[in-house]
């Protein structure tokens, strides 16, 4: 793609910060997806080359765990086409973990933008893998439908061969984009020792997030290539919790409502009355975060 090519990133995630966990971690901030616009006509343009400006990846590092005084382990390890993926490895608080949580984070920012989606897990009971895909972060390669969700994959591979981890005992966790991804990829490979998933404030259709953000200009920049909805079924019979907030201005329930319709039993849907897209679960003091954990030790105990 050349210089003049149009600059068209249709963002999902920049909230992320949102979610504060019970550690009190600040607010950080993330690039705006709504103060991006589309500067250019159609035709300039294929839709495949649409695909990889969807996303708003930055190289940066605003904090670590250990910022908020979680241990951690860098680690690393490869995607399917040997992609070098950075991530981090927080153990759980408690003497005994619960599981190991997978997290797939959402568009915008890299790891450490994150954090307050994943460090109140840790607290519960529950490692954490967080990793960035391609193109984010200090991982390799560059950004990608296909090899980013094939990324979801490899972070699972992963930790099911880690000798110091329960690998029975798994859960996916994704946010906004990192929910559309982990549907796919579950879908369309299944986890040994999965035990459940949860998406959070995620998408069913690529292109009706384009027209969300770009109209039918930026509808006509992408396609509907992997989509989510078209995979969600494929889940089960993995237990599947979608949770939504009402008032996402980011991501609409409906989306996330279209993902529950699709999905096969055993399904559950939290709609957070007022959530927005990145604080659905840290409302009302984690009330709903509270609920998630009960639903994963339901599934993880039964």
């Amino acid at each position: 793609m050349t210089a003049k090519a149009p600059t068209v990133l249709l963002a999902l995630a920049a909230s992320a910060a949102a979610q504060v966990p019970s550690v009190e971690t600040p607010r950080m901030s993330l690039p705006d997806p709504h103060g991006v616009w589309l500067r250019s006509a159609t035709g300039m343009i294929s839709p495949q080359a649409g695909n990889n400006l969807f996303y708003l990846p930055t190289h940066d590092e605003p904090a670590t765990p250990a910022t908020w005084g979680f241990k951690f382990e860098d680690v690393g390890f490869p995607s399917g086409d040997g992609t070098p993926l950075h991530g981090w490895f927080i153990p759980s608080r408690m003497a005994r973990a619960k599981g190991t949580v997978v997290f797939s984070h959402g568009n915008a920012g890299s790891l450490g933008h994150h954090l307050g989606f994943v460090l109140w897990f840790a607290e519960a009971g529950f490692n954490v893998l967080m990793y960035d895909y391609r193109g984010f972060g200090k991982s390799g390669g560059s950004v990608g439908r296909r090899g980013m969700i094939n990324d979801v994959k490899a972070a699972f591979s992963y930790v099911s061969k880690r000798r110091d981890l329960d690998v029975n005992r798994l859960v996916s966790y994704g946010h906004s984009l990192g929910g559309a991804q982990s549907v796919t990829a579950i879908g369309e490979a299944p986890v040994r020792g999965l035990r459940a998933v949860v998406i959070d404030g995620a998408f069913a259709s690529y292109r009706t997030m384009a027209r969300v953000i770009g109209g039918r200009l930026g509808e006509s920049l992408v396609t509907e290539d992997l989509a989510p909805k078209d995979f969600v079924s494929k889940i089960s019979p993995v237990p599947l919790l979608v949770v939504h907030g009402s008032n996402d201005i980011v991501v609409p329930v409906s989306q996330g409502r279209q993902l529950f319709q699709n999905a096969a039993e055993p399904k559950t849907m939290f709609e957070v009355r007022a959530g927005n897209h990145g604080d659905s679960l840290a409302r009302d003091q984690g009330e709903f975060r509270k609920r998630v954990i009960a639903w994963l030790e339901t599934r993880l105990n039964g």
